[in-house]
């Protein structure tokens, strides 16, 4: 359950950085150019950029992190045939620091010991899950698909209406979903919902004004 959580607040914050993204340039281009093309070519060069950008940089992230979950893996092999009483020693320890008594803390770290060592030390030591380490294609696609449904919002809402609407049908578009990735992620996170939307709302507007007061200003000038 702890593993799908993360990944499903990964996905809204992908989405969430989706539609910012890609709100802010349709819009600033919307305010430097009512050409549709023009807007279509923007903001589908920003969505593509996005997503492989997320993907790219969550691939590396995450390879990173396995790799080094192997390597203090390995490291942890190489200790517990140099020096196997050392490791026990070790391990009645941490499980002694967890609450348990002396005694039976190493009571504990014998039975474990004696199922599989390696694991017993991953786990509470490491606190890594030797087999759940973490996959960097699974993350890489993750974010690319959750970055591009958030993304696909803004683009779709700022070329469908006329051009008069545009910007106001894709800013009450961009709030409404943004309010509602503040409440999924606080939801989520066990947090307050008001803050979280506050967060959201804010920095999406934000994004969208000021790329709309550049956009016209160079669409003018």
């Amino acid at each position: 359950m702890s593993t799908r959580l993360n990944w499903l607040r990964a996905g809204v914050l992908g989405a969430n950085d989706g539609i910012i993204s890609t709100a802010g340039l349709v819009v600033g281009v919307a305010g430097s150019t009512t050409s549709r093309p023009v807007i279509l070519a923007a903001g589908v060069a920003g969505l593509l950029a996005g997503s492989l950008s997320m993907a790219a940089g969550e691939y590396v992230s995450v390879s990173s992190q396995r790799d080094s979950e192997r390597a203090a893996l390995d490291q942890e092999r190489r200790e517990l045939v140099q020096r196997p009483e050392a490791e026990l020693d070790e391990l009645t320890e941490l499980l002694a620091a967890r609450g348990l008594s002396p005694d039976v803390a190493r009571e504990a770290a014998e039975q474990l010991t004696e199922r599989d060592a390696l694991r017993a030390h991953a786990r509470v030591e490491l606190g890594i899950n030797p087999d759940e380490l973490a996959n960097p294609w699974h993350a890489a696609f993750a974010s690319l698909a959750a970055f591009t449904v958030g993304a696909l919002l803004p683009l779709l809402a700022i070329l469908l209406p006329g051009p008069s609407q545009r910007v106001p049908i894709t800013v009450a578009a961009v709030v409404a979903a943004l309010v509602l990735c503040g409440v999924t992620s606080a939801r989520l996170g066990g947090a307050p919902a008001g803050r979280a939307v506050l967060r959201n709302v804010g920095g999406g507007a934000l994004a969208m004004a000021v790329t709309y007061s550049v956009g016209t200003w160079i669409g003018t000038t």
